[in-house]
């Protein structure tokens, strides 16, 4: 302690306290990412809805495009084409070369056959693959949620018509941090890794504490912008503002334990030991200031360093 103290009495002498100045702060987060459409078309159904918490790879909403389906069936009506093809080419093949066995054909029938089956099985692999193509273009229809986070915007409904690229919604993932905005007279007393006090959102919610995790070097419009984190910030909205003291300077001050401080009539009186015996003395007393781990009374006017008090 900044003094010496007895049963009943101290000396009073200088503390050094830390000045904090009260800003608001909006919640951010670390990144907001966009759901995208993958294919155009019409969508048939929204899964989710603001405010809801999503996984990675969550289905967000579906999308339907109509000319996929027709191109599907035509797909796969020239597979099965191709297939035809492909068992009357081989059942040729297969004639020619009995026939070379027995001299009744020449050489150029089977060789023929044998292109005309690889020209098919060509094709055929070919189409297969535009099939695939096409199925994996309806399987996209699915507008999948990039990370994991809490849904902020859903700007379609179903039945709106969206085009390849255009975002379903939009999704806030990784953690949660206060952005400051401060004058720039603190900018020389604020620094990174200062522990800060995060008050609640109710009277009932205790404050918390958070750390400046990074001060930026550019000054905007006269104010300095600074990040704070926060261990477990809660549930708090999105650019929501709250109340955050940050530590801007120390200053000396005067204070008494507040069993020293006695008040009448709205006077505050602190009794002062002196050579005749004791002393009622009036002060003007400030806010309450943590010294050492103690509570103590802040004291602006009335007191002295080295004065001794008497507790009671």
């Amino acid at each position: 302690m900044p003094f010496t103290a007895s049963a009943n009495d101290f000396r009073v002498a200088p503390a050094t306290v830390t000045e904090w100045k009260a800003v608001y702060g909006e919640v951010e987060t670390v990144n907001i990412v966009p759901a995208r459409a993958r294919i155009s078309g019409t969508v048939v159904d929204v899964r989710v809805t603001e405010g809801q918490e999503v996984r990675k790879g969550a289905v967000v909403a579906s999308i339907e495009d109509e000319k996929l389906a027709l191109q599907l069936r035509a797909a796969g009506a020239r597979v099965a084409a191709l297939n035809s093809q492909m068992t009357n080419a081989q059942t040729e093949l297969t004639r020619a070369q009995d026939l070379l066995r027995t001299g009744a054909t020449a050489q150029a029938r089977v060789d023929a056959a044998k292109v005309q089956l690889d020209v098919l099985t060509s094709q055929l692999t070919a189409a297969v693959a535009d099939k695939a193509v096409i199925e994996q273009s309806a399987r996209e229809g699915d507008v999948l949620s990039p990370a994991d986070g809490r849904v902020l915007t859903v700007p379609v409904t179903a039945g709106s018509v969206i085009m390849a690229g255009e975002p379903v919604a939009r999704v806030a993932s990784g953690r949660y941090y206060l952005r400051l905005s401060l004058p720039e007279r603190h900018a020389a007393e604020i620094s990174e890794g200062a522990t800060v006090v995060i008050g609640g959102r109710s009277n009932a919610e205790q404050p918390r504490q958070g750390r400046i995790a990074k001060v930026y070097p550019e000054i905007q419009n006269g104010r300095v912008i600074a990040d704070v984190e926060v261990s477990d910030i809660g549930n708090y909205f999105i650019n929501e503002r709250t109340l955050v003291s940050i530590p801007v300077g120390r200053r000396t001050i005067l204070a008494v334990p507040p069993q020293a401080i006695r008040t009448v009539h709205g006077i505050d009186y602190v009794t002062l030991k002196s050579l005749q015996g004791t002393l009622e003395v009036a002060v003007v007393t400030g806010e309450r200031v943590e010294i050492d781990g103690k509570e103590m009374i802040e004291v602006l006017t009335g007191l002295s360093a080295q004065d001794e008090v008497v507790t009671r």
